[in-house]
Order: structure tokens, then sequence, then C-alpha cells
């Protein structure tokens, strides 16, 4: 079976397993590594032979920490946004493949999964978190918005807890990620291995699930779930931050939370954060193909911005967690900004058969 070095292929028993293989990057997806997992996706869908598809990762820190922002970060620098531009075409191609897989698609999740790794795992049929299950979607600090898919899949998490994720970049650990919906089962994570062998027979993937998941505790996110959906419920990123200020004065069990938080939203890209709140409530009504739409018209306007690569300079490239956003103040983003990012392309839109 074709392999390359950083995504490796291979048929155990029933199931087609994809392993990503670049631990000391933190499993961060290539170009390579999606056009290398779209052609065996297809070839496994089409093989009788294979009943399931199961994606591991190898290392103990990350699933997948999301896609090679630096090579993004390099294109985008050296005037070459075509080819990021190819690279985003096919990730959001890929994306929309999992989701409409014919057969059970199984993640086992057991460390840091964000951005393109949540694109290859959250839409799919099972998403497996083990103990050391660590998920975000930063995007808006590094003055990105929140991608692959996850205009369509955050507002569909528990209340607001996407648009929370989607403004904040907080985490959520396994028993948030299946309360909330991120994952579907919890497995402790010594017993990956076996669960794996298991899932590689013929047994179906549900009732094989069933037989190994553990039952999660309250969480860390989900117990403030009301406080959540009343703050993160308004329709402007301004309100919000009201709605914050309000609760830090009236609820004394939230005072410190939401102070806290208020802090963290006003420390990214206010042009990230109007952008990613417009796709949460886009995303509520339209469908998983309109989503992959949108946010493909979205991106070919940010990689001829000044925004992402500022926000990969102060978090990535120079490392002094000081961007310099532009502009720099909700109050100064412009009133069109969502309609001209969100605007039909003219003539390369992604097209999704």
């Amino acid at each position: 079976m074709s392999n390359t070095d950083d995504i490796l292929f291979d048929r155990r028993g029933s199931a087609g397993v994809v392993t990503l293989n670049r631990p000391k990057a933190l499993n961060a997806i290539t170009h390579q590594m999606v056009r290398a997992l779209a052609a065996q996706l297809d070839a496994w869908a089409r093989d009788n032979a294979v009943t399931r598809v199961l994606v591991t990762a190898n290392g103990d820190r990350a699933f997948s920490a999301g896609g090679d922002i630096r090579a993004l970060y390099e294109l985008i620098t050296a005037g070459r946004q075509n080819e990021a531009l190819s690279f985003f075409r096919e990730e959001y191609i890929l994306n929309t493949a999992i989701k409409r897989y014919p057969k059970p698609y199984v993640s086992l999740i057991d460390g840091i999964v964000m951005g393109g790794g949540v694109g290859i795992s959250i839409h799919g049929s099972h998403r497996v978190a083990g103990e050391r299950y660590a998920f975000a979607m930063p995007e808006v600090g590094i003055g990105f918005f929140p991608d692959v898919g996850g205009t369509y899949a955050l507002p569909r998490l528990a209340g607001e807890i996407g648009t929370y994720l989607a403004l904040t970049g907080d985490r959520l650990k396994a028993a948030d990620a299946v309360l909330s919906g991120a994952a579907t089962h919890h497995v402790k994570s010594h017993r990956f291995p076996a669960l794996l062998e298991a899932l590689c027979g013929s047994d179906p993937v549900n009732a094989i699930l069933a037989d190994f998941m553990e039952q999660v505790g309250p969480g860390e996110v989900m117990p403030r779930r009301r406080a959540i959906d009343r703050t993160f419920s308004w329709d402007s990123v301004g309100a919000i931050l009201a709605a914050l200020e309000r609760e830090a004065q009236k609820s004394a069990d939230h005072s410190e939370w939401s102070a806290k938080t208020a802090q963290t939203i006003r420390t990214k890209s206010p042009t990230s954060l109007v952008l990613a709140l417009a796709q949460m409530r886009y995303g509520r009504v339209h469908s998983f193909e309109a989503c992959m739409a949108a946010e493909f018209r979205i991106v070919s306007r940010i990689v001829y911005g000044s925004e992402m690569v500022e926000g990969v300079r102060a978090v990535i490239v120079d490392k002094d967690n000081a961007p310099r956003w532009s502009p720099d103040s909700l109050a100064a983003v412009p009133d069109d900004l969502v309609a001209r990012h969100f605007a039909r392309l003219p003539g390369d839109e992604l097209e999704l058969t």
C-alpha cells in the first residue's frame, strides 16, 4: 500500500488504518498529506473488503495540532497566494469527503486536536477522546478564522459552546468534548491499542465502542454552560463583551471567569473575531456544503490581507506574542467586512460535486 513518510496507510483485517506520522511537528497537516489521505479514502470507499476507516497518530502529544501554518505563511509572504489557496481548496474538499463518507470513520484522539486536525476528525462518524484529549480552534489568535468546517460543526455543539470556543480559542478536555458533542466517546488512554485491535475485526463499530467507553465527569467548561449561553448568544462581539461584563457584576460564581474571558477575547484579532462570530451565525442555518463554500470565500480574501501574516509572525515565527492588529479595535472594523468576505468569488468558487 502506498505510503508517504508523513502519513501511513495500512489494511488490518476489515479496517483501513490511517496513521498521522509527523510527531515532531505535532502531526501538522501538509498539502501532501491532504492529497494522500483524499486518494486513499476514495480507494477504501470503493473497496468492499474495507468496512471502516480508523485514524490514529504517532507521538504522545498530539493527534494533529492543525495545518502546516508556517508553510502557508511562507507561501503568502512570498506572494504565492494561489498555492496557498490550492491547499485550502483541497483541504476543504477532503473535509467534505469525510463528512459524506459512506463507511464508519473513527478518529482515535489522545492528545491535541486543533485546526486542520479537527477538520479530518470532527466530520467523521465517531470521535474517540482519550485522557490527553485537548480540542481547540484558536485561529482568531493568529488573525485567521475557524475553518475546515468549523462554520458548520461549532454551531452544532451544545448551546453556545461553539461560539465560545471560536471567540476565545479555549480548549475542551475529554469530558467537555463528549458532553458538548465534539467527541462521541471517551476511552482510557491505555486501552487505545486494544481498541484499535478490536476495531480491525468484523464486529460492529458501535458495539465495540460501547464495550470500551467510559462515563465522563462534569467537565470544566460545561458546568458554565448557562453562563456561556447567556453571554455568547448575542450577534455582535461588542454585545458579547458587554454581556460578559454584566455577568461579572451580577454573578459571584462567574465573575472571575467572565472578566478573564472578556480579557482573552480582547487580545484576539478584531477582524477575525467579527468574521468568526458571523460564521457561527451563518453555520446555524446553512448546509455543510454552503458552509465550506463560505469558508473558501473567506480564506480567498484572508490570504491577500495582513492579519494572518501578522498573527503567524507574532505567535509562530518571531514568538513575541505581540501582534499588531490592523484594525486594532472592534470599533475600527469596517461595517462591510463580513459582506465582503462572504461575497461570492468572481469565478473561482469551491466546487463540491
